[in-house]
């Protein structure tokens, strides 16, 4: 199939995708991410619900019967502050999914009620690192933060307390011309997607016969916890649900294991027993209808994402999942190809154009 070359990222767009990945969003404390997303899609919805715990939605044709979700997750990976020495040392618990072997010498900012602290993960110097002793390697429990204080007094006295959650500081870059590198691509990759399928949207003046609601959920990364409110919430009929995974043709990855899955080669479309069959078929009849590459992903008893949390909920929602292929998940250089991203924007469109020939839904059954 000869792949369909589409651009739908304008340069107003990529300024919206560097500022909001630029603004920290950790699990727990989504709001001022989501602000930034809410105030770029105000312009193409009717109307929005933030709910308890700061899932926001966007939505268009309110009024109808029918209701369909497209949905990304919002929250970042990050850490809390957990224990501070005498010495002024910062010890760390993990928010969502951290990688300690990254930590040692990166940059963070402190977010705390007297604003931001500036503070790196330490590490001893190679110097001390005696040839012949067997050397330790990054753990949860012996990576530690340095804000340049002396003592415990000094590091409370800038506003640090346990439960202080701290982010990376590593920002948005384009690599190559081609490719988004930057933290947190996981997910807000998903939601600056879903953002501009509803830009298209309404700048393409569609009328749609269902109402759509663009689902940007919190606390993901510990559990599917901001879906599981916000479904119950919205009780949708269908939801398609976008996420990231993993490219596995980077060094050091068992493809055995972890499938084959390349950035550049278009979206990624999950089986797996969360994903209702009828759905997903018609959406890949819809890759294919519009030359939309797309490549496949086997789930197992879960997809890990929010598509599980939609799909088991109100007595079952037909739900998919449609995948961004990313390298380095859960590091400070996540890195996705612009091609995929325009792919994945392409076929949630085309899919929410073709479900209006059929408002009654009654396919998927």
């Amino acid at each position: 199939m000869a792949k369909k070359k589409i651009n739908h990222i304008s340069k107003n767009s990529e300024k919206f995708l560097e500022k909001y990945l630029n603004t920290a969003s950790p699990t727990g404390f989504e709001s001022e991410g989501q602000k930034v997303w809410l105030d770029y899609i105000k312009p193409y919805i009717d109307s929005h619900i933030v709910d308890t715990y700061g899932s926001v939605v966007g939505v268009i044709n309110p009024e109808a019967k029918y209701k369909v979700v497209i949905e990304a997750h919002a929250d970042e990976i990050s850490w809390f502050v957990h224990y501070i020495t005498e010495k002024g040392f910062i010890y760390l618990r993990r928010n969502g999914g951290s990688d300690h072997q990254i930590a040692p010498s990166k940059r963070v900012n402190i977010h705390t009620d007297k604003g931001m602290v500036k503070a790196v993960f330490g590490w001893p110097a190679i110097h001390t690192r005696r040839g012949g002793v067997k050397e330790e390697s990054p753990k949860t429990d012996n990576i530690f933060l340095d804000c340049g204080c002396g003592s415990k007094k000094e590091v409370e006295a800038l506003g640090i307390h346990v439960g202080c959650v701290v982010t990376y500081e590593d920002e948005f870059m384009i690599l190559n011309k081609s490719n988004y590198v930057g933290r947190a691509l996981d997910n807000r990759m998903g939601g600056f997607m879903i953002a501009e399928v509803a830009r298209l949207l309404h700048e393409n003046k569609v009328k749609l016969p269902f109402g759509l609601y663009i689902t940007n959920a919190v606390q993901e990364e510990i559990g599917l916890r901001g879906a599981q409110m916000i479904a119950e919430r919205i009780k949708p009929d269908i939801a398609i649900v976008t996420d990231v995974c993993h490219d596995t043709n980077t060094p050091m990855i068992k493809k055995i294991v972890e499938g084959d899955l390349s950035s550049g080669k278009g979206p990624v479309l999950t089986y797996g027993p969360a994903v209702q069959n009828n759905l997903l078929k018609f959406i890949i009849d819809q890759a294919k209808k519009n030359k939309i590459d797309f490549q496949r992903l086997a789930a197992s008893r879960s997809t890990g994402t929010d598509t599980d949390a939609f799909a088991y909920s109100n007595m079952g929602v037909a739900s998919a999942l449609i995948s961004l292929p990313l390298r380095y998940m859960h590091t400070t250089v996540e890195m996705c190809s612009k091609d995929d991203v325009n792919s994945v924007i392409e076929l949630i469109y085309q899919t929410l154009f073709s479900l209006k020939k059929d408002q009654t839904f009654n396919y998927l059954k």
